[in-house]
């Protein structure tokens, strides 16, 4: 498999999930330069992924693409069972995990969107009401507990790739202890020290 990725991007969440996972996930930085995108390869990476040329995409062993971050973490972690990145299918923590993943991807991951583009200071300061809403979701659910599940998932990996853009947006979550521990138990994880290290990552400390 390959993972086509750009540094400190939400690719950072499968990549961590494979690492994780113990899979062997070649990877592939896509450049971003103006209109255009470049994989590592030379390849025109809006030939790879047809659907606006977005990280993270997922070559599989067939060929074939996958395509949006939430279906490939989930896809991975399905590759790598004994690693119990997600609980049983079927169980109330499996519908758990999967609710989280939404929230992160709906209310956190799309919700960082308009403070990259310089956003008006009204519209920031809106923007950061709502997301500072969503963290004091996130750190209520993690009263008492390490990880959003209790036990690590795949869902804990996408939330700490997003909760990482709040440098790059200039936002101060420190007063939300709970999520503060749970970036510093991230960071100690093997595999998420490793994707951070092939990713440059690893000088940059909590973002």
């Amino acid at each position: 498999m390959k993972l086509y990725y750009s540094p400190g991007a939400c690719s950072l969440s499968p990549h961590i999930v494979a690492r994780e996972a113990g899979l062997p996930v070649e990877l592939s930085h896509v450049t971003f330069a103006g209109a255009s995108r470049t994989t590592a390869e030379g390849e025109n990476f809006f030939e790879v992924n047809p659907r606006g040329g977005y990280v993270p995409t997922l070559r599989l062993d067939d060929g074939s693409v996958l395509i949006e971050g939430p279906a490939i973490i989930h896809y991975l972690a399905d590759q790598a069972p004994a690693k119990k990145l997600l609980p049983e299918r079927g169980t109330r923590s499996y519908y758990d995990a999967l609710s989280w993943i939404a929230f992160v991807n709906s209310e956190l991951h799309k919700g960082y969107g308009p403070l990259f583009g310089k956003p008006e200071p009204e519209v920031r300061a809106q923007v950061e009401e709502k997301l500072n809403k969503r963290y004091a979701v996130v750190e209520k659910a993690l009263e008492g507990k390490e990880y959003l599940l209790g036990d690590f998932s795949i869902a804990d990996a996408y939330l700490y790739t997003i909760l990482r853009w709040s440098h790059r947006a200039n936002i101060d979550f420190s007063k939300y202890p709970n999520l503060t521990s749970f970036m510093e138990r991230m960071e100690a994880r093997p595999g998420v020290a490793q994707a951070l290290k092939e990713e440059g990552l690893d000088e940059e400390g909590l973002e």
